[in-house]
């Protein structure tokens, strides 16, 4: 056996063992006698699905514009703490997303301090922040915790930019929206498919912040996984819905690679 097989097989064997065999129990589960049909042909699944797909591209769509405005003003625009504010992106990516989730609820939750100063100071007995518990304040979380992902990968490649171009197109007498959309726009497309492609896919499957946000009426597909698994004891129906996202999952990436070898990311 040559030698390159044997150190690739405990690599895949450990692959199999704690993600493949998993998965593929998971599947044998969900093809259980009319499991699919009976997921398929429920209202509960086709309202997660609507929720699922219209949170997930609404929070794309808000990363990539907020994200974009916010690396051209990091990378072109001086102001200080310009670097620290570079810096603490990468830290940033390390926070897991039920702490954005608290720190929003501290904020504008029922009992938050915004809330709080409102009835402090106008004596009523509730405060005017009422949106966390809607399907926009889980909107404001994804938006607020996904951003710097985006952000990210912009950053890096506006430091790659030839700055020459900058001034050539200002030298000309090209406007500042100009040269955005005309110098910078294209050479930031790559990085831009690449945060929002993978914004999309972590939003199709963030489960913390529609938890922690508590709110209702809010269902998406990790919590109708959550929901027949642990609350309803239905584990075929779980494992069905959990299929679906995979599947949705590894077709958007399929889709990425596509457009990303397209755009040269």
């Amino acid at each position: 056996m040559p030698t390159t097989v044997l150190w690739a097989l405990p690599p895949v064997a450990v692959l199999a063992l704690v993600f493949l065999y998993p998965l593929a129990l998971v599947v044998q589960e969900s093809l259980a006698p009319g499991a699919y049909a009976d997921v398929f042909g429920s209202e509960a699944f086709r309202e997660a699905l609507v929720t699922t797909v219209w949170l997930a591209v609404g929070s794309t769509v808000g990363c990539l514009v907020l994200g974009f405005v916010l690396a051209l003003i990091i990378a072109f625009v001086p102001f200080p703490g310009g670097k620290a504010v570079s810096k603490f992106i990468d830290v940033f990516l390390s926070f897991p997303s039920f702490l954005i989730t608290l720190a929003l609820l501290f904020l504008y939750g029922t009992v938050g301090i915004g809330n709080g100063l409102w009835t402090d100071l106008t004596g009523a007995e509730t405060g005017p922040f009422q949106f966390l518990t809607t399907p926009w304040g889980v909107l404001l979380a994804e938006i607020t915790y996904f951003t710097p992902f985006v952000m990210r990968p912009l950053l890096a490649a506006f430091s790659q930019m030839e700055t020459a171009q900058l001034e050539v197109a200002s030298s000309l007498g090209a406007k500042p929206l100009r040269i955005v959309r005309r110098v910078i726009l294209p050479e930031a497309l790559p990085a831009l498919a690449a945060g929002g492609s993978l914004v999309l896919v972590m939003c199709l499957n963030e489960f913390g912040i529609v938890l922690f946000t508590g709110a209702k009426g809010v269902t998406t597909l990790p919590m109708l996984v959550y929901g027949k698994a642990i609350l309803e004891s239905d584990y075929a129906a779980a494992c069905v819905v959990a299929v679906v996202n995979v599947a949705i999952s590894v077709g958007l990436y399929g889709l990425y690679r596509v457009v990303s070898r397209r755009v040269g990311a």
